[in-house]
């Protein structure tokens, strides 16, 4: 089976838009916006822990918003100059899943950054306090 079948049949056609073809869910539509659980945000794609929730934060933009990976290992960057924006997409560096993109705009008192993350490219493992 070639990597494009496996992912075809792993993934809703949704989930394989955002996290095969780099698309993006509408905003405010995610199931992962509003989570306010703890826990630990995985990739859809491979399982890999990518984000901890004590790291979410709620940026008003539409998307899960974090201000750092689990680890720095585990997201890949690449400049992306679609839609005639110049803007840093992160991806799983295991699978290469698009997750979304990072910007400069986060909270100033922690890391400055904002990981503007697709629900759809990741699932919630909640923590033993759940």
């Amino acid at each position: 089976m070639d990597d494009d079948s496996k992912w075809l049949n792993k993934l809703s056609p949704e989930e394989y838009r955002v996290c095969r073809e780099k698309g993006t869910e509408p905003p405010f539509s995610g199931e992962y916006n509003h989570n306010h659980g703890s826990g630990k945000y995985l990739c859809k794609c491979c399982g890999e822990a990518l984000f901890d929730s004590a790291d979410k934060y709620d940026s008003g933009s539409g998307w899960p918003s974090f201000d750092r990976p689990a680890s720095e290992q585990v997201i890949r960057y690449q400049e992306d100059g679609s839609h005639g924006m110049r803007r840093v997409e992160a991806m799983c560096d295991r699978c290469g899943c698009h997750l979304g993109h990072v910007f400069e705009d986060g909270p100033g008192e922690t890391t400055g950054k904002r990981y503007c993350i697709n629900s759809l490219s990741l699932d919630f493992e909640a923590g033993d306090d759940e």
